[in-house]
């Protein structure tokens, strides 16, 4: 296998230190700092297996043949778009710590990618996920409180479970939330979102903390902040209690949010700073939902459909 070549100590450091590098600097989230680990080292490898070239050293022509080498082995045009991303930014790092002189990713196309719509949930069935905790417990009310605010919201999960106090009016009914890039947004709380975050924060938070302590506002029952592991299972399960045949992700409430947002007439902009998107094309992607939620209804109930 490609990524058991070993690597020269000095391809190893100057991956490190460039994981490290784009930590500091940017505050890279720790899944993309093991994706793009796991995306050099085993570009290296591969670079060794099959010229003997380091990766530091390596020329355009090595770096292209690469790339044409994993989309003929038929991986997703993605996973190649993110190996690209993760060569020119190191590439990019290595000119500016003066290792190399010449920038060799820099004549690399990116592939192709296809336009996927996101997974969502009907109206319907994102009622009957909100209805399946058992609120009489201190754990599901927790829950239907999450999953209320997460929906009425749209929040990124990691933006939900790291929520504080500071955070939410629930006066005013709005969340402020730093996104990613470091932009802050504030984003409107609906009535019912509020009414469901208060009785959790009235009732249910102090049962599970039993006077320990913490910073954020949602906790299990170990009195610990909620992770991202811990709600995508609480998603899992309350999505089977409701009887739901596909098993929704976090992101799929951010998903469903932005897509009945768009169906009862919101504007894309608005949606766009609700969402925290730096770039409207990436909040265009919900138009293509709503488009085939109005082609089906059209279809379902026109004479000529």
């Amino acid at each position: 296998m490609i990524e058991k070549v070993p690597l020269s100590e000095e391809t190893d450091r100057y991956i490190e230190e460039f994981i490290a590098a784009l930590w500091l600097e940017e505050g890279l989230a720790r899944n993309t700092q093991l994706a793009y680990r796991t995306d050099l080292r085993q570009a290296a490898a591969q670079l060794i297996k099959t010229g003997g070239i380091e990766l530091a050293t390596a020329g355009p022509e090595h770096l292209m043949r690469l790339l044409g080498t994993r989309l003929g082995e038929g991986q997703s045009a993605r996973s190649v778009a993110r190996l690209r991303s993760a060569l020119k930014r190191f590439y990019a790092w290595l000119k500016r710590q003066d290792v190399i002189t010449q920038d060799p990713s820099t004549a690399l196309a990116a592939p192709r990618l296809p336009r996927t719509l996101p997974g969502s949930l009907s109206e319907a069935e994102v009622e009957r996920l909100l209805m399946a905790p058992d609120v009489g417990e201190p754990l599901g009310l927790r829950d239907r409180a999450m999953l209320e605010l997460l929906y009425a919201t749209g929040l990124r999960v990691s933006e939900l479970i790291g929520l504080s106090f500071g955070q939410i009016n629930l006066v005013q009914g709005v969340v402020r939330v730093t996104g990613k890039g470091n932009k802050e947004r504030l984003v409107p709380v609906g009535d019912e979102a509020i009414l469901w975050l208060g009785r959790y924060l009235q009732t249910a938070r102090p049962a599970l903390l039993v006077r320990r302590e913490s910073p954020q506002i949602f906790v299990t029952e170990r009195g610990e902040g909620m992770t991202r592991q811990a709600f995508w299972y609480v998603i899992k399960r309350h999505a089977a209690q409701a009887g739901l045949t596909r098993l929704p992700s976090p992101h799929t409430l951010r998903h469903a949010f932005a897509t009945h947002l768009l169906n009862h007439g919101a504007d894309l902009r608005v949606l766009q700073m609700l969402l925290g998107h730096s770039d409207l094309s990436t909040t265009q992607i919900y138009t293509h939902v709503a488009t085939a939620r109005l082609k089906a209804l059209h279809v379902k109930h026109h004479p000529r459909g």
